[in-house]
């Protein structure tokens, strides 16, 4: 998780990790990194040894614009950490493929509003969703919008509303933040009445089936 903020937040400075070398003070510095020049794409991150805990390692490499990340601790000699790194990065590669679930700007569902001018508002995300599936394609997907609503008007156009969570089978996957793709004004006298009746109805219907 650390690896990908790092990736994700800072790619001006993740680009760092890929150096091969350095020099400062006159002292020539050799990136201590086994999977760079290794396998086709490794780019970083860090290597790591304790007494306690071995030899360790967290690697990442992009191929055909898909990126993996490993981590590897516990072993016992730097060439077993390099060697299982790249055999799971080279796993990874083989079995897996990104999809895409829905493009930019598409429209992902709608959120109830309370009092505006329109009873629903679009939702988006920030940018592609992908997620990474096994090539076999025999794995089931659900996604579900979840949000605390309905969305009290006005509503502006960025707002955060919630959340996509997609599962595949049993496993969550994936939690990508969703905003509102527009701008929803205050409703008049009339759609503020009618949403406000409908909440006191469900809210009798909730608490009856609570008691029951």
């Amino acid at each position: 998780m650390l690896a990908r903020h790092i990736i994700r937040t800072y790619p001006e400075f993740y680009q760092l990790f890929g150096q091969p070398e350095f020099t400062w003070n006159k002292i020539r510095q050799q990136n201590r990194n086994p999977l760079l020049g290794a396998m086709a794409g490794a780019d970083g991150l860090k290597t790591g040894f304790t007494k306690e805990a071995g030899y360790g390692l967290v690697g990442s490499a992009v191929q055909n614009g898909q990126r993996l990340i490993v981590v590897v601790n516990g072993v016992s000699t730097a060439k077993e950490r390099a060697d299982e790194a790249k055999k799971l990065l080279e796993w990874g590669f083989r079995n897996f493929e990104q999809r895409v679930l829905f493009a930019e700007g598409q429209t992902i569902g709608t959120a109830k509003v309370f009092g505006g001018a329109s009873g629903r508002v679009t939702l988006v995300a920030d940018g592609v969703v992908r997620v990474m599936l096994p090539k076999s394609g025999a794995d089931r997907l659900i996604a579900r919008i979840v949000y605390r609503g309905p969305v009290p008007a006005p509503v502006t156009e960025g707002t955060p509303i919630g959340n996509l969570k997609v599962w595949r089978n049993d496993n969550l996957i994936l939690t990508m933040p969703l905003k509102a793709a527009e701008n929803i004004g205050k409703g008049n006298m009339s759609q503020r009445a009618f949403d406000a009746m409908t909440e006191m109805i469900i809210a009798l219907f909730r608490a009856g089936a609570e008691r029951l």
